[in-house]
């Protein structure tokens, strides 16, 4: 969005909203030895209220998944909760998996860059 990445947390944070964008893991919690995806120990995922975050902006349009795991935990934890909700439609919601932004994910910097800058500025 034509910012510094190396700009202040706070600074940052304001200029993704100016873009209109949230940032939100789809894990409030979890469980793991190590920093791995793969080391979450099995029952230990608690997901954020995603339900609640898009009653409260219903203008979203695109959740973009950064990864495998985030796209697993939000279909088999999230999807089944939000299915439920008849308060918005989560048929105008698309969901994107993208490439990892983890530095464990090995792809390059450019294949993932460019990966997300389609995704994000398709909306």
């Amino acid at each position: 969005y034509g910012f510094d990445a190396a700009l202040p947390y706070t600074q940052r944070v304001e200029r993704l909203m100016a873009a209109k964008v949230a940032v939100w893991d789809v894990l409030r919690s979890c469980v793991r030895t190590g920093s791995l995806d793969s080391a979450i120990e099995p029952g230990s995922r608690v997901v954020n209220d995603f339900g609640l975050f898009f009653l409260q902006h219903p203008h979203i349009k695109l959740v973009a998944l950064n990864g495998a795991e985030a796209e697993k935990s939000f279909k088999t934890l999230v999807l089944p909760t939000l299915k439920c909700n008849a308060s918005f439609n989560l048929n105008e919601i698309r969901l994107v998996r993208l490439p990892s932004t983890s530095p464990a994910h090995t792809l390059s910097l450019k294949y993932k860059t460019s990966a997300w800058r389609e995704a994000l500025t398709c909306t």
